[in-house]
């Protein structure tokens, strides 16, 4: 069996891991790869990464609606799908598992093993149609609110949620995701936060401040739920969280717009 290329042995590169998590998370044709463990050492730096994604996205959406002429709701449709196939689908199948082992009654031994059954039972199917509905509403309801760069903010945030979930969990070993929770600590998750914290303020005032607070709590809120059922946190929940972290950011903003 050919060696998988995350797991080579080299030298570190700041460069190169910015790349290969690029490569992990996205679909875009960079193919740079490092090991596991020098990529995930810059886990921080990830909504940086996907505020670029959001930029494309926003991208999509102003072509929707300012060229092609499309309606707010297609639009809607059509940028979800774009951050779907971008980041290949990459936490799709977290949202279904980790639904699937809180749904099942029993141990966390009993829940995990749900959890990391290939099989999807309907609490999986049933809570990603949740989640992808209701973002899809979210980014209609900033679309319909002329905030194109809520796009770009949301998209930042999911990874943001993704860390607050990493920094406050126990890592299930073994397992990809235990390397990105080691790696996340609370000065890196500061000073990553402080940033998107700025971004998202420059772009949105505080419309983009509200996402960031929403993106927190959804990370807060998984980390708990995984605690409570599962002890340990693993892939599955960051991509959980990161999905949800996403739907928060949209819902805050689009409660924002109204009253501000």
């Amino acid at each position: 069996m050919e060696e998988d290329n995350y797991f080579q042995d080299e030298e570190f590169s700041a460069t190169k891991s910015i790349w290969g998590l690029v490569t992990f998370s996205t679909i875009l044709p960079v193919n740079v790869f490092t090991s596991i463990e020098y990529m995930t050492r810059l886990t921080w730096f990830w909504p940086f990464i996907h505020l670029v994604v959001g930029i494309l996205a926003a991208i999509c959406a102003f072509l929707c609606l300012d060229i092609l002429h499309l309606n707010t709701f297609f639009s809607a449709v059509i940028v979800y799908c774009f951050f779907m196939i971008i980041t290949g689908y990459n936490h799709l199948d977290g949202v279904m598992d980790m639904a699937d082992g809180v749904m099942v009654h029993g141990s966390p031994y009993k829940k995990i093993s749900v959890m990391k059954d290939s099989s999807v039972g309907a609490g999986g199917v049933a809570t990603l149609f949740l989640v992808a509905s209701l973002t899809i509403a979210g980014i209609f309801n900033i679309l319909d609110y002329h905030f194109i760069y809520g796009v770009i903010i949301c998209e930042m945030l999911s990874k943001t949620s993704l860390l607050t979930t990493a920094l406050m969990s126990k890592p299930l070993i073994p397992g990809i995701g235990s390397y990105f929770i080691l790696a996340t600590n609370k000065i890196n998750y500061i000073v990553s936060t402080i940033f998107v914290a700025i971004i998202a303020f420059m772009l949105g005032g505080f419309v983009g401040l509200a996402g960031v607070v929403g993106s927190i709590l959804s990370g807060f809120l998984i980390a708990v739920i995984a605690k409570k059922n599962f002890v340990h946190a693993n892939g599955d929940v960051l991509g959980m969280s990161n999905e949800v972290g996403r739907l928060m950011a949209l819902l805050f903003m689009s409660i924002s717009l109204y009253f501000l």
